[in-house]
């Protein structure tokens, strides 16, 4: 019995949750404009070709679990005595 209303209520907020985001950010009730870097394509491309260009100017690949990887060296308490 229960169910049905918390079911109910969870598919009344999706729709609320909708309508307001239809009406705010589509609609534009409350003014503005959509941004030339949002809706232009060409400057998107543009964008995305600037950032695949730059060099990475990183380190070599890190490992991030060298446990789980087992790729870690082990010293033996010989080569650690000077």
């Amino acid at each position: 019995m229960g169910a049905k209303f918390i079911i109910g209520s969870v598919a009344a907020s999706f729709a609320i949750a909708y309508l307001c985001d239809k009406l705010i950010a589509d609609l534009k009730i409350f003014g503005g404009t959509t941004p030339k870097t949002v809706a232009d394509k060409e400057w998107w491309e543009a964008t995305d070709n600037k950032f695949q260009a730059w060099p990475r100017t990183g380190g070599p690949p890190v490992v991030m679990n060298p446990i789980r990887r087992q790729n870690f060296i082990i010293k033996s308490a010989d080569s650690l005595k000077c």
